[in-house]
């Protein structure tokens, strides 16, 4: 079975990567949800505006700046995940250390490629 996605960062931009990686779980039948600064759709999935509860998140892939992530770290911690990805560009030591502390799996990789890769 597979385990249900937040992408936090989502756009309807096409060009983002977040955009891509909902399209691309979503098409891999991945059960997943979408959050991002504005409401919006991404073939069928619904972008909510932060911080809407979920429940049964296995895995938050993000696509949040460093800088701007401190705002969700109790909004992502809330959640209770089992893991959450860090893609490129959205590295925090800080907050992964916070995550391990909380026993999350932390990965640095690259959601797209994992998928891809079939690793996901």
């Amino acid at each position: 079975m597979k385990k249900k996605t937040l992408v936090l960062g989502a756009s309807t931009n096409p060009e983002r990567f977040a955009y891509m990686a909902v399209r691309k779980l979503k098409f891999s039948h991945v059960p997943v949800v979408a959050v991002g600064l504005r409401e919006g759709e991404i073939n069928g999935v619904r972008i909510e505006k932060p911080f809407p509860k979920f429940n049964d998140i296995h895995t938050v892939t993000l696509y949040i700046g460093p800088k701007n992530l401190p705002a969700y770290y109790d909004y992502i911690l809330g959640l209770m995940p089992k893991r959450v990805i860090f893609n490129p560009g959205t590295e925090s030591p800080e907050f992964a250390a916070m995550l391990t502390d909380a026993g999350i799996e932390v990965v640095h990789a690259c959601t797209l490629i994992m998928i891809s890769n079939n690793q996901y």
